[in-house]
């Protein structure tokens, strides 16, 4: 126990489960403010199916590494922006407000990129979706936080975790569902329009976060939300806690008339705040989560599987996994506590990461050979083969090196024999085809090939309840009311900017140095994730908001985790 509150258990995820009919408008409250997760998850999960089809649409995307990964990396950018100002937004105007901004932004953005002309415009949409998943990913946690009761806090906080996921499972469904259609990827990319209108209407109709009006002094809209969420006999507390907050910040305020950065890290509380959702932030990141699900399909076709389509199935089944493990962490994170779930999340990635060095590691060793005779049988012969120095030494790995301008065309009865290093263009892949084989643009046929689809299930079954859920619980819910906004626009900040440092160097990285070295690095930042996590990160689980800021005063290195039941704290 801490600050005298009874630490949340098993029970508490009885309880959000019996606010369905208790109290469904705390329900209705989290639902219609996770929407702005879904749109974060659709946003990361699209992106990744649609990619293989612009490339078919448009011959540059195809060509240049560099094209695939702006226009990725685009919306990240304005995510950056987006999270920025939403800081900003989210004080001045209210969570409210924000969400609704953020969802005219993606709904702007996803009629610009169904329409695009070109790949210049198609980035410009992407601009606009990433200013409203900006301030999305902020904002929507927030309110949840803001509008939940103290013992259920972490797992509404995680529903918003679990509409991320959700939104990815449902975008490579849509990316399936229109991989026969006319215009796929225009389909794929316009639907996502959909959420964002529909969280604008059920906005509309809710009121602002209860601890943002009593901030602003309106004390009384703030009661009367608060009695809607609190059971009665909870109600007095809370409002007297949370007066005691805004009372000790507008007096600390009086001397300043502005929040500025000095003063920031200036307070203790804050200060040690921000290293630990900061850096949550940046090690989610930096453990490779975002390259798993932007080129997740690429992963697959790396690791051996050169159909579209059945890149995007094997995709589907690993988005599944993602929304699966949310809902886990909806049960462990007020269960478990969010530092011990964030710990057991690291070792298991740090397992999975280790598996898909190796399996990647192995295909690349044991690549296919090209035969100089399967080859001849051609007319479009790769130039680099032809003019190769040595070319009884090239494998199906070299070939694609080469330029990208190659691809390898598997032999007619076994992929795994020698095959042939052609030109890479739309005449030569139905020739290919033409003679039942399998044409390999982005991986080559491997038997590790299910070894490595194996380490990336295991990756997302224990990155998801964990990483993929706690920094933004812990961000949610770390901060003074005071500094909440602006300190977690500076976390979501962290993360859109991470996230766009990873994303727009993934393609390249495993050009230079291959995808199993490109794991290993991941697998090395998980561990020392590990160490961040057990030295910087305070276990948050069943502490009042209120509390939360004594307690990161009270200490600067956060090693107590493990804590025992105390047995008075139940008759509290």
């Amino acid at each position: 126990m801490e600050g005298g509150i009874p630490e949340a258990d098993m029970s508490a995820f009885r309880e959000c489960l019996s606010l369905s009919w208790k109290n469904p408008y705390v329900l209705r409250l989290a639902f219609s403010a996770g929407i702005g997760g879904l749109l974060f998850g659709y946003d990361t999960g699209v992106i990744s199916g649609a990619l293989l089809y612009i490339r078919d649409d448009f011959k540059a995307v195809d060509r240049e590494t560099w094209l695939q990964e702006a226009i990725v990396s685009f919306a990240l950018a304005g995510a950056i922006i987006g999270a920025a100002v939403g800081g900003w937004m989210n004080d001045r105007f209210g969570r409210r407000v924000a969400i609704i901004v953020a969802d005219t932004l993606f709904l702007i953005g996803s009629v610009i990129m169904a329409a695009a002309i070109n790949p210049t415009v198609l980035i410009v949409g992407r601009v606009f979706v990433g200013l409203g998943v900006g301030m999305a990913s902020m904002a929507s946690p927030l309110y949840i936080s803001e509008a939940s009761p103290t013992r259920v806090r972490g797992a509404l906080v995680s529903l918003n975790s679990f509409l991320i996921t959700g939104g990815q499972f449902l975008s490579y469904l849509i990316n399936l569902a229109f991989t026969k259609a006319p215009g796929t990827w225009r389909w794929m990319l316009g639907v996502a329009a959909a959420p964002a209108l529909i969280q604008i209407v059920l906005m509309l109709s809710l009121p602002e976060s209860p601890r943002w009006l009593y901030r602003k002094g309106r004390e009384e809209e703030s009661k009367v939300i608060l009695k809607k969420i609190y059971p009665p006999q909870d109600v007095e507390a809370e409002i007297l806690a949370l007066k005691e907050s805004v009372d000790m910040e507008i007096k600390e305020a009086e001397s300043s008339d502005k929040i500025s950065m000095i003063k920031l890290l200036k307070t203790t509380s804050v200060r040690r705040g921000l290293y630990a959702g900061m850096g949550l932030q940046i090690f989610q990141q930096f453990v490779g989560i975002n390259t798993v699900m932007y080129y997740s399909p690429t992963i697959v076709q790396l690791a051996g599987f050169a159909s579209n389509r059945t890149a995007l199935l094997l995709s589907l089944i690993t988005s599944g996994l993602n929304a699966f493990g949310s809902i886990l962490s909806i049960y462990f994170i007020d269960k478990t506590g969010r530092k011990k779930l964030a710990l057991i999340s690291l070792c298991g990635c740090v397992g999975a990461l280790a598996l898909l060095t190796v399996a990647f590691r192995e295909s690349e060793i044991h690549s296919p050979m090209v035969s100089a005779i399967e080859t001849s049988n051609f007319n479009n012969t790769c130039p680099d083969f032809k003019s190769a120095v040595n070319p009884r030494g090239w494998d199906c790995v070299t070939c694609l090196k080469s330029s990208p301008s190659c691809g390898f065309c598997a032999a007619a009865h076994d992929k795994l024999l020698p095959g042939a290093c052609l030109i890479s263009n739309s005449t030569t892949k139905d020739l290919c085809g033409n003679d039942h084989r399998a044409w390999y643009t982005r991986g080559c046929p491997s038997k590790y090939g299910w070894a490595a689809l194996v380490g990336l299930a295991l990756y997302i079954i224990f990155f998801s309840p964990g990483m993929g859920t706690v920094p933004w619980v812990i961000n949610s819910e770390i901060y003074p009311l005071r500094y909440r906004g602006i300190c977690g626009g500076m976390a979501s900040t962290t993360v859109w900017v991470s996230n766009l440092i990873v994303s727009q160097s993934f393609l390249s990285l495993t050009q230079a140095i291959g995808t199993a070295w490109t794991f290993m690095i991941f697998g090395i930042v998980a561990v020392v994730a590990i160490f961040f996590v057990i030295i910087f990160v305070p276990e948050t689980k069943g502490v009042p908001m209120e509390e939360v800021e004594k307690m990161l005063e009270q200490r600067s290195l956060q090693f107590k985790f493990w804590q025992k039941r105390d047995s008075g704290s139940e008759k509290h």
